[in-house]
């Protein structure tokens, strides 16, 4: 609901901010003994109060906090090495990646392992459920408005991750995850262990991996220096964008599905037109690579943030 943000550190704890003044509240969230590599909240249409997170670190531990209490309400070990991220469903699952090569699913109420997903043959770098923008907005419109009701929010919600899924023809949220492999796989995590497609194509390591906000595509990005667009139902491959000089770290979605935009090693940020295929704009002004980049759901602003220590906001 906006009302807190909450911050991963090197040394392993988590911060929880107010999300309007920026300032912290309480202790930090400790537990973790190396440091915090991903954080996601639980979704808005199972839990209005937005009280538990759950975060995943590189000491191969997956926990669940409830931020306003302040404590640890399940701990998930299980992977042998690092967890790179986790994203929690509107299933009631969470995943985590490794870079013990696996996906690991787990029950968020419990705690328990449901199912480990493998395949890959690397460090799984990157996931990304076909729900991901639906739940990031919640009740929200893209003019950042919500009905005062609370039981009418939670029902906005619903129906936004119920569309995503109808649209697509789909009962159940689909997962997709990449890796240092050179390949993508794409999960019915919910009802299969076993991957729908292996998505094959890059070159290199592929770091980054994201669901349109329509849950219709999905773009990879690599550091054989190109992009590529899969179908998001099927996982089949429709199109390779080449722009870039060096490796992509990092692409993000305009709200509309029509842009998407990339972030490399190059210094540059390149957007790309879904319908042409082709380079939109391209946007240079970093003096160095550029590792994070992030659309706002009102379409009107790009942020990104790079190795020169440099926050960039464009206004598109």
């Amino acid at each position: 609901n906006g009302s807190l943000l909450v911050s991963g550190d090197s040394k392993g704890e988590i911060r929880v901010w107010d999300g309007k003044m920026g300032t912290p509240k309480g202790k930090p969230l400790r537990g973790h003994t190396k440091y915090v590599s991903s954080l996601a909240w639980e979704p808005y249409h199972n839990a209005t109060d937005c009280r538990r997170i759950c975060s995943g670190s590189n000491d191969g531990g997956v926990r669940v906090w409830d931020v306003v209490a302040k404590k640890c309400l399940l701990s998930m070990s299980g992977h042998t090495k690092g967890v790179t991220t986790v994203k929690w469903g509107c299933e009631g699952l969470i995943y985590s990646a490794s870079q013990d090569r696996t996906i690991k699913v787990w029950d968020s109420e419990k705690g328990i392992l449901v199912r480990e997903l493998q395949g890959h043959a690397h460090w799984v770098n990157g996931l990304s459920l076909n729900i991901d923008y639906a739940l990031r907005i919640g009740p929200y419109d893209h003019n950042g408005n919500a009905p005062a009701d609370e039981k009418e929010r939670q029902l906005v919600a619903q129906e936004k991750v119920k569309k995503v899924l109808k649209d697509n023809g789909l009962q159940y949220e689909l997962l997709c995850s990449c890796s240092d492999d050179f390949t993508c796989f794409l999960w019915d995590p919910v009802r299969n262990k076993k991957p729908i497609i292996r998505m094959t194509g890059h070159q290199q390591p592929v770091n980054k991996v994201t669901y349109s906000p329509d849950g219709r595509y999905i773009a990879s990005a690599s550091f054989d220096n190109s992009v590529r667009l899969w179908h998001g139902s099927s996982g089949k491959f429709i199109s390779v964008f080449r722009g870039h000089v060096q490796d992509v770290y990092m692409c993000c979605w305009s709200a509309d599905s029509r842009l998407l935009l990339s972030a490399s090693k190059d210094s540059t940020l390149v957007v790309w037109n879904l319908k042409t295929k082709k380079i939109k704009a391209q946007l240079p002004g970093h003096a160095d690579e550029v590792y994070a980049v992030d659309w706002s759901p009102d379409g009107n602003k790009v942020a990104s943030g790079g190795k020169d220590r440099v926050l960039k906001v464009w206004v598109t």
